[in-house]
């Protein structure tokens, strides 16, 4: 209530009353209002859209193309069909298929070479997977900094119309204040979102891992006790 009292008080101050604008008319008006700190702070905006859509569009076709490719191996090492289960990770690019591929093409070399190799590619594979979230990671950064520093210039302008009039008036420190409040407002207003795919984004890959992880011990189990059974079939 003290809150609404104050508020109430203000907008009878005249010059501090409300203007109701439509999205139309208040993005242009803020974009000249936040003065040149708007080209950084658009370009980071920019950049970040287009790596959250071109990511969520790459994870989403990665994830689906993973996780039918392992299912169709795990039936088919399920049933020792080895040869085929080859060749399906053979036709498929996904990262899961990768790194059966990458174990299953020798397995006649033991396990441990199968383990080996998998762990490799595995590594590898995962550095793909991530490609993208750095620049997300960096405009998380990298937006409120840029905020911060409008604010800061902003507030020299303000001082300075200060120092140049000899007087504090409203009306000359007004210009550098907004500034300050609307750069460091939009620094957060793009980090914000930014975080949030990010840490998505992370969230999606380490279920995609664990799926592959999942997988590639059920391959290792497999072969294993086809091994076994030749040994056992030999002897």
């Amino acid at each position: 209530m003290g809150l609404m009292n104050i508020y109430g008080a203000l907008i009878q101050i005249p010059g501090m009353e409300t203007v109701e604008m439509t999205w139309q008319e208040a993005i242009p008006f803020y974009w000249d209002a936040t003065g040149f700190m708007v080209y950084p702070l658009a370009a980071c905006l920019v950049l970040g859209i287009l790596v959250i859509i071109w990511k969520f569009f790459s994870l989403m076709a990665k994830t689906g193309a993973t996780r039918k490719t392992l299912r169709d191996v795990d039936e088919l090492l399920a049933a020792q069909r080895i040869d085929e289960a080859l060749e399906v990770t053979r036709e498929s690019s996904s990262p899961g298929a990768n790194i059966l591929y990458a174990g299953l093409e020798r397995h006649e070399e033991g396990t441990e070479r199968v383990m080996k190799a998998i762990e490799n590619q595995g590594l590898i594979e995962l550095s793909k997977l991530e490609k993208g979230l750095v620049v997300l990671a960096t405009l998380t950064n990298v937006g409120p900094l840029l905020g911060f520093l409008g604010t800061v210039i902003g507030m020299i302008l303000a001082f300075q119309s200060i120092e140049a009039a000899g007087e504090v008036e409203a009306t000359l420190v007004a210009g550098g204040i907004k500034v300050a409040l609307l750069t460091t407002a939009a620094g957060l207003a793009i980090a914000i979102p930014m975080s949030i795919f990010h840490n998505y984004f992370v969230a999606r890959i380490d279920g995609l891992v664990i799926d592959m992880e999942e997988s590639a011990q059920k391959m290792i189990d497999a072969l294993h006790a086809i091994e076994r059974g030749r040994q056992a079939a030999a002897s």
